[in-house]
């Protein structure tokens, strides 16, 4: 006789919380691409449906950062709300966090990401080590600041630099009255004075931290920067003692609680010559400099992210293996004639190691393009300075590729050895 029908009990479908991203870019485009892991779909707020992270998720809310009514769709829905970027103006947020929606960070928090000069005097007021600063009016104002610093001064704008704008490093007092006369006058900016920091190594300390107050700490990272671009980020930081990356991560954490920080916090630090640390930035969301952590880690910052803002229970930041660096790619001054799909095949076939993360972006000079990780081989050791030469070397020969599509060592595909080999 046929076996009757197996009954089974109903299942109650647990629906996966909602995350939304306000801003399409790579860094969207990559919690995206963690979200999908972890069951969930990232909603984003992008300015238009070729962004890169509106190529990869079927939740799509056009609209610019700036558009209140944009926000308030995606939120609809979702559990919390976050940022790709930190340049959604406070009164929008303020308007709709009147409304109930979850910010996560919240924006009394975000301020200090978004504006330089209250970052520097937040930060002053809890004792945290930050180079020495002035809000400038005035020509006396820079005058003053000039011969207080013996003219190792550096101007940025207090809101809206990055990679390298907004970021002045004039050579006389009277260049630097002009830039700042400029900024006020004609495009009504704060502008800010700094001590122009002789520091050793860039540095950055990335902590996560969840609204219970659960907090976590990756390896300290070593940035190169190229034009105010990172090009290069190594972890952990090679040389570097280790009462300094202690210090480096303990000082993280710190300023997330201090500044009541959610998610990803990257601090980027100044190692000066004593061995001493200087807060340089901040930036409340996946970094350029924790890029590494897909490959390095066992949890990537673009997931530890997604915990954090939900409040989940943090994943582990172990790396995986001794040493990872990761490089960009950037739009080369010429675009190459070879297609990004051919400079790929090359790739992978002198490098089948190098793990490609690309960004759906069409190519112009400097753009940032995408990046490679490598990651060191295990039984080696950081503190083993060939080894650490070796992958950093991989990394910038392959990112160079696949930017301009030549072998800084010129190495031939039909040899598999340097030309002048």
């Amino acid at each position: 006789m046929p076996t009757a029908p197996r009954k089974y009990p109903p299942v109650t479908e647990r629906i996966m919380p909602k995350v939304a991203m306000i801003g399409g870019g790579q860094l969207a485009r990559m919690t995206a691409q963690a979200a999908i892991e972890l069951g969930q779909t990232l909603r984003v707020v992008s300015p238009g449906p070729t962004e890169s992270a509106a190529q990869v998720t079927p939740d799509v809310v056009i609209g610019e950062h700036t558009d209140v009514e944009a926000i308030r769709t995606a939120a609809q829905g979702a559990d919390v709300v976050t940022f790709d970027h930190e340049h959604v103006p406070q009164d929008v947020l303020a308007t709709l966090l009147a409304e109930g929606v979850n910010f996560q960070p919240r924006p009394s928090a975000l301020i200090f990401a978004q504006d330089k000069l209250k970052m520097r005097r937040r930060l002053q007021e809890i004792g945290a080590p930050v180079p020495p600063f002035a809000h400038l009016q005035n020509d006396d104002d820079v005058a003053r600041f000039w011969e207080e610093n013996n003219g190792e001064v550096i101007i940025k704008t207090a809101r809206g630099g990055y990679d390298g704008h907004g970021v002045w490093a004039p050579k006389t007092l009277a260049e630097a009255q002009e830039i700042v006369r400029t900024g006020i006058t004609e495009h009504e900016m704060t502008m800010l004075g700094e001590w122009k920091v002789p520091w050793v190594v860039e540095l950055s300390a990335l902590v996560a931290q969840s609204p219970e107050g659960q907090g976590a700490v990756w390896p300290v990272t070593q940035s190169i920067q190229q034009q105010g671009i990172c090009a290069v980020a190594m972890a952990p930081a090679p040389g570097l003692p280790a009462e300094v990356a202690t210090a480096a991560q303990q000082l993280g954490l710190r300023i997330a609680q201090e500044l009541g920080v959610t998610g990803v916090l990257a601090v980027e630090l100044f190692l000066l010559p004593d061995n001493s640390l200087l807060v340089n930035e901040l930036a409340m969301r996946p970094h350029n400099t924790g890029h590494w952590t897909q490959d390095g880690c066992i949890t990537s910052q673009f997931e530890q992210h997604i915990r954090a803002v939900l409040d989940y229970p943090l994943g582990d930041v172990s790396m995986r293996v001794p040493f990872t660096v990761m490089a960009n790619v950037l739009g080369a001054p010429e675009t190459p004639e070879m297609t990004m799909d051919e400079r790929a095949h090359h790739l992978f076939a002198r490098f089948p190691n190098v793990k490609l993360h690309m960004y759906g972006k069409g190519e112009r000079p400097g753009r940032k393009l995408g990046h490679v990780n490598v990651c060191g081989p295990l039984g080696g050791s950081v503190e083993d300075p060939v080894y650490v030469a070796k992958v950093q070397r991989e990394a910038e020969l392959a990112a160079h590729w696949m930017s301009a599509a030549e072998w800084l060592d010129g190495w031939d595909p039909h040899t598999g050895m340097p030309a002048d080999e």
